[in-house]
């Protein structure tokens, strides 16, 4: 274990570049999150939380602009099958989405009649559903948003059909925080960070099967436990690989499970993403900075 790489498997030497190194793209947030890649736009969006703020790296000449402030305290982003910007709203306790002609439009904000948490990472499915982590962390404070009580009463994921129909499609979390699908989306991927409400709460990331209905879960099981601090985002390559955001970096993990090895990162991440024309270089959201770090994978 010396330099940039923890390597725990020789697997892990092949899908990074020795040479390479982890750069610090912008500093001065007050915690970075919720990245996303823009492609058309040859650009990457993040939250900056706390402050409110949405910030873009533009990778043709390393600019970092802001992209909207205030933004609702944003957090988790995704583009849709559309490339229409998807966000987690904290403040307006909603997932929200920036249309083609750049007016905004609410995807969700209640269940059941009552309001949502604080949406905090999405992800798109293939068919077009919108699938969401609604844990407290922007309701339990003025911090991330705006201090309330949970009408809802628990912490869920949800999945939100085209027209507009909410279900909940895990129910058994403390606080459901970034998810992915497997690549082949037989799998759903889901953080639990309770660990921040409830000590005895494993920091794990959980399996659940996609039903044969593509729309329904069936029971999920523990997947992978993190050593240092708590899973937050993550994201899968096309190999079906885990590179997840830990207290200590990016720790990589195979389909079954396996710690190939870690990128260390001198600030605890919370998110990142492969961005890039090849989809090859992982923006790492750490706390107060942006990083990024070529890899030997792509992302899906």
């Amino acid at each position: 274990m010396t330099g940039l790489y923890d390597i725990r498997n020789p697997q892990f030497g092949r899908l990074v570049h020795k040479n390479a190194r982890l750069e610090q793209l912008w500093t001065g947030g007050r915690w970075c999150e919720g990245p996303a890649y823009v492609p058309a736009g040859k650009y990457l969006i993040w939250s900056d939380i706390p402050n409110d703020r949405v910030l873009r790296f533009d990778e043709t000449d390393g600019s970092v602009s802001t992209f909207q402030s205030p933004c609702g305290n944003q957090n988790g982003h995704i583009l849709d099958r559309s490339g229409r910007l998807v966000a987690c709203e904290h403040q307006g306790r909603c997932v929200s989405r920036i249309e083609h002609d750049g007016m905004r439009s609410v995807i969700a904000d209640h269940f059941m009649g009552k309001r949502l948490n604080s949406p905090n990472d999405v992800v798109v499915k293939s068919d077009g559903t919108v699938w969401f982590s609604d844990p407290t962390y922007g309701i339990d404070s003025d911090y991330e948003g705006d201090a309330a009580s949970s009408e809802i009463g628990k912490s869920q994921v949800y999945r939100v059909e085209g027209d507009g129909t909410i279900t909940a499609a895990v129910t058994d979390m403390v606080q459901p925080n970034g998810l992915a699908f497997s690549p082949d989306e037989r799998l759903l991927y889901v953080a639990d960070t309770g660990r921040s409400h409830k000590p005895d709460c494993l920091p794990k990331i959980r399996a659940y099967p996609v039903r044969e209905d593509g729309m329904s879960l069936g029971p999920g099981a523990d997947f992978i436990v993190c050593d240092n601090g708590a899973f937050d985002g993550f994201r899968v390559d096309t190999n079906g690989n885990l590179w997840c955001s830990a207290g200590d970096g990016v720790h990589c993990f195979t389909p079954a499970g396996e710690l190939l090895g870690k990128i260390r990162v001198p600030e605890v991440v919370s998110n990142l993403c492969f961005f890039g024309p090849k989809r090859n270089r992982l923006a790492i959201c750490a706390t107060s900075s942006l990083y990024a770090v070529y890899v030997n994978a792509r992302g899906l």
